[in-house]
């Protein structure tokens, strides 16, 4: 999970493509895009209809919904140097004194790595059926490429072994961000050798774990990983170049399709997809201008990995793309393409887009190259992290992924809110706004269910309070509680309440918190 996801577009193209670029770098194909032909569509339309589900009724969930939590290898499982693992661009990051707040490292985390069988008996005690958790790469292959490391392929065998044994599902992302550091030394992701070495990752593992394992997700947020770590340089591997960011899109893009084959050669009844960081993008005004923001908003934000997938293209984001700077050869857009089984959905908040005025384009070639303006929300309150909680943007966000790729199957794969509240006196950790935010956005879920989208399961990040990235440890996301020192384990008042939901596979009077109110969602047909 990130802790940023406008950054992506705001930094990334603010930092001006045209400005910042040789010349040649910029050669490409112009476009002329379709966001004013796209403004009026109805993901944008006005004739929503506002309604609300009672609070005193059942609100039911499809039958076999998956009732998740999701974590992430590098944030809970510890154990950085052992039994074989390799180094990460993690380790290397967090070992880098300034980069983590307070200091912090992942060398312990949530030691996962030998306390497994105490987190699945909490996703038993929540009466969970689905377990998101990744794989981390160095500890399959230390060097990134190779033969698997068997002390690493036995810790994830008897991890997926326990979870079907619990009747749990193994719900597995090959890719959560800890890249080899030795891939990253012969050039990391902005390398093209570098798809390839994932498709011989992503091979190994179906091998080893392909025939107990059925559902698949090749990575999580590629526009956090990319952006964050090649161009902000607030994330592993710290890299601060547009040109390495835009050649490391281009390469994920590659990866994923390299991917997708590869696991379905290995697996061909595996199901494949991949868990995007998507947020609603709406305009700051009615105006036609900042409604045509808002399409290229999209774009960027939810489609730059999801286009390349499904239809071969990347999206009509840029004035044009620069299809040298990309690294983007004959032949490349074909080997991007993935029919992905599935489309999983990372969601917190929404994204509010205005346009760059006549002055600002003129004097800003990166304005002129991408003419939008981003922020966060203002309405709605605010998580401890500073997030808005804007349930509306999931069903958004929802309805238009199924409206425009043909109603496919969606997972929600992350959704989550960062609160500290810790134990009272008698143990007790009384997160009632954790409560309130989960049944809220699930409201939206299930409205957007009734209105005809596909979605397949609803997954709790966190499972587990963990290692937040460069927050370190001050954000806590969990359904769990865990005392970092001791590492006990405590299933707060949301994983309590989380439980009572999945065993009734609905919201209902008994999952309602005392202190929330029902929402009003608008509403439009699929």
């Amino acid at each position: 999970m990130p802790l940023t996801r406008r950054e992506f577009a705001r930094s990334a193209l603010a930092a001006g493509i045209a400005a910042a670029l040789p010349a040649g770098l910029l050669s490409g194909c112009s476009v002329s895009s379709n966001a004013a032909r796209t403004v009026n569509s109805a993901a944008l339309a006005s004739s929503h209809s506002t309604t609300q589900f009672d609070a005193s009724s059942e609100i039911p969930f499809p039958r076999n919904f998956f009732w998740g939590a999701a974590t992430a290898a590098y944030q809970i499982e510890g154990a950085w140097n052992e039994n074989g693992k390799g180094e990460s661009i993690w380790d290397r990051f967090a070992h880098t004194p300034g980069k983590i707040k307070n200091a912090d490292t992942g060398d312990a985390a949530c030691d996962s790595y030998h306390r497994w069988r105490e987190d699945i008996a909490l996703m038993r005690a929540m009466n969970l059926n689905s377990y998101r958790f990744s794989i981390s790469w160095p500890r399959i292959q230390p060097s990134g490429s190779g033969p698997a490391n068997s002390k690493g392929i036995d810790y994830y065998s008897r991890l997926v072994d326990a979870l079907l044994e619990a009747r749990i599902r193994p719900l597995v992302t090959l890719y959560h961000w800890d890249l080899p550091q030795a891939l990253e030394d012969a050039g990391g992701w902005p390398n093209r050798d570098t798809a390839s070495r994932f498709a011989g990752y992503a091979d190994l593992v179906a091998h080893a774990l392909g025939d107990r394992v059925s559902d698949w997700i090749l990575f999580n947020e590629p526009s956090a990983f990319v952006d964050l770590g090649y161009l902000e340089g607030t994330h592993a591997p710290g890299g601060k170049s547009l040109l390495d960011f835009l050649r490391a899109s281009h390469t994920v893009n590659l990866a994923q399709g390299a991917g997708f084959r590869a696991l379905k050669a290995t697996r061909p009844s595996a199901r494949v997809g991949t868990a995007f960081s998507m947020s609603a993008c709406e305009p700051a005004t009615d105006s036609e201008p900042d409604r045509i923001a808002a399409e290229r908003c999209h774009a960027i934000n939810n489609l730059w990995f999801l286009e390349p997938a499904l239809k071969g293209r990347y999206p009509e984001a840029l004035a044009f793309l620069p299809e040298t700077a990309m690294g983007i050869k004959s032949g490349d857009l074909d080997k991007t393409r993935a029919p992905l089984d599935f489309i999983g959905i990372n969601l917190y908040y929404r994204t509010i887009a205005s346009a760059s005025s006549a002055m600002e384009r003129v004097a800003h070639a990166q304005q002129w190259l991408f003419p939008v303006k981003m922020a966060g929300g203002r309405q709605g309150p605010k998580t401890d992290i500073g997030w808005e909680v804007w349930p509306q943007a999931l069903y958004d966000m929802v309805t238009r992924i199924s409206r425009d790729f043909n109603r496919p199957q969606i997972e929600i794969t992350e959704s989550g809110c960062a609160y500290n509240d810790g134990p009272d006196a008698n143990g007790v950790i009384h997160d009632q706004r954790r409560i309130q935010y989960h049944r809220q956005y699930l409201q939206a879920l299930a409205s957007a269910i009734a209105d005809g989208a596909d979605v397949r399961g609803y997954h709790a990040w966190s499972l587990l309070d963990n290692f937040e990235w460069a927050e370190g440890f001050s954000q806590r996301f969990g359904l769990a509680y865990v005392d970092f020192k001791t590492q006990q384990r405590i299933v707060k008042e949301s994983g309590r309440w989380y439980a009572r939901v999945a065993a009734e596979n609905s919201l209902g009077r008994a999952a309602l918190p005392v202190t929330s109110a029902a929402s009003p969602v608008r509403r439009s047909a699929l």
